[in-house]
């Protein structure tokens, strides 16, 4: 008898086990492409595990990409060829080429009654929001890019931030810390500038500089607002050697070689994402906006890295895409984000989360960001599917790299842009 029992016994804990680990196996696998720094590496591994752990319906498989480029390239060859994942990380600019090449899913029917898409900031939503109310894109965080530099040492040479507001107090300030041995070699640099065309177009609309007239018929990246400011950055970098770059290398390098420069004493400052905070030790560094252009007001981009989901993709794992989205992008998360990496949170309940409350109030360097994103431009939308940008960056290197004057280099991207715009208008 007792024998029986426990075969009967021993049967049904084997069917149970089996219905656990058949349940387990159920579960919708939902692919997901991402990149970033360690820290954000980190939290997102944290998160993704938290997600898994916390429902039985789906499982987020993540792939890491070597930067949100790549991503955006790599996400091209996966559409074509059917393997894209349910929901990736891009640029704002990169979301809203994907919906102009209708290839995004819109979000909308994902929204349930108890997702709160207004409480998003309205800069952010207007990033991810088509003409026709279409939402194509869920803001993960916002970016900018802002200055950071060493206090002991500006401070040693008589300055504070307040010479940093604008590009010609920084040139000021940097050919004052600039220091080069008995070869004229510089051994210490004033200002690092980040590689690529974004810190320039940066400069440029602080400087009035626009893209393309308002008519949305001419290029005008070589006007004099451009040209002045392109060339006064080859002038520090090639003629005054108080600035440089870093550039090239796989992924990130360029960038962490950056931050290295001005974290073990072989520069004063940089100009980096709001992303850098998390890896940066604010005993030593100070942030402050990026500056104005002489007279012009500062109005450096800022944008939303955004989830998008391709369209093409596996229906039911498209759903477990968006809900964790949804966990991501709760106020409590999007809180941890931010004090974790420094981005911008995307919620404006995240006011309300204590932590966050205390966290801002013991790192005031934390809350740079959102004081330049109130007064920001948006990020530069591109109609032509990159081929401005392209361009753009093509007369950057130009000019940081190969020290071509900035009007040859910006005629020639004009032309190239021009041709782009014409096309894409007809």
């Amino acid at each position: 008898m007792k024998l029986k029992t426990l075969a009967i016994v021993c049967s049904s804990y084997a069917v149970g086990a089996f219905a656990f680990a058949g349940s387990a196996m159920a579960k919708t696998e939902v692919d997901f492409w991402y990149s970033g720094g360690s820290k954000q590496q980190q939290l997102m591994t944290t998160l993704i595990t938290e997600f898994n752990s916390s429902q039985n319906e789906y499982v987020i498989k993540s792939a890491l990409q070597g930067n949100y480029d790549e991503t955006y390239q790599k996400l091209q060859a996966g559409l074509a060829s059917k393997t894209a994942p349910e929901f990736v990380l891009l640029y704002s600019s990169q979301a809203q080429m994907m919906a102009e090449r209708n290839l995004a899913r819109d979000i909308r029917p994902y929204m349930d009654s108890t997702f709160n898409f207004d409480d998003f900031l309205g800069s952010f939503r207007q990033q991810v929001t088509a003409k026709d109310g279409q939402v194509y894109g869920l803001p993960a965080y916002g970016t900018t890019q802002i200055l950071y530099y060493n206090k002991q040492v500006l401070a040693e040479h008589g300055f504070t931030d307040k010479d940093l507001s604008t590009w010609q107090g920084v040139a000021k300030v940097a050919a004052a810390v600039t220091q080069k041995d008995a070869k004229g070699n510089t051994t210490f640099y004033g200002w690092e500038p980040m590689w690529g065309e974004d810190n320039l177009i940066d400069a440029a609309f602080s400087n009035g500089g626009k893209v393309i007239s308002d008519d949305g018929k001419t290029i005008l990246i070589n006007t004099p607002e451009w040209i002045t400011v392109w060339d006064s950055f080859r002038k520090w970098i090639h003629e005054d050697e108080t600035m440089r770059i870093h550039h090239g290398g796989q992924g990130w390098e360029y960038w962490y070689k950056t931050i290295d420069d001005v974290v073990k004493d072989r520069a004063l400052g940089y100009t980096g994402s709001s992303g850098d905070q998390g890896d940066l030790d604010f005993t030593k560094l100070g942030a402050t906006t990026q500056p104005g252009w002489g007279n012009h007001p500062a109005a450096p981009q800022a944008g939303a890295v955004s989830f998008v989901m391709p369209k093409g993709t596996n229906d039911e794992a498209s759903k477990g895409a968006f809900e964790f989205m949804k966990f991501y992008t709760s106020a409590e998360n999007t809180a941890r984000w931010s004090m974790k990496t420094g981005y911008i949170p995307v919620r404006n309940s995240v006011k309300q989360v204590p932590a966050y409350q205390d966290y801002t109030a013991k790192n005031p360097q934390s809350l740079i960001p959102l004081k330049q994103a109130s007064t920001a431009s948006q990020d530069f939308f591109d109609p032509t599917k990159g081929k401005i940008i392209d361009a753009l960056s093509i007369a950057a290197d130009q000019i940081l790299i190969e020290n071509i004057p900035a009007e040859k280099a910006l005629k020639q991207a004009a032309k190239r842009a021009q041709r782009a715009l014409d096309r894409a208008n007809r």
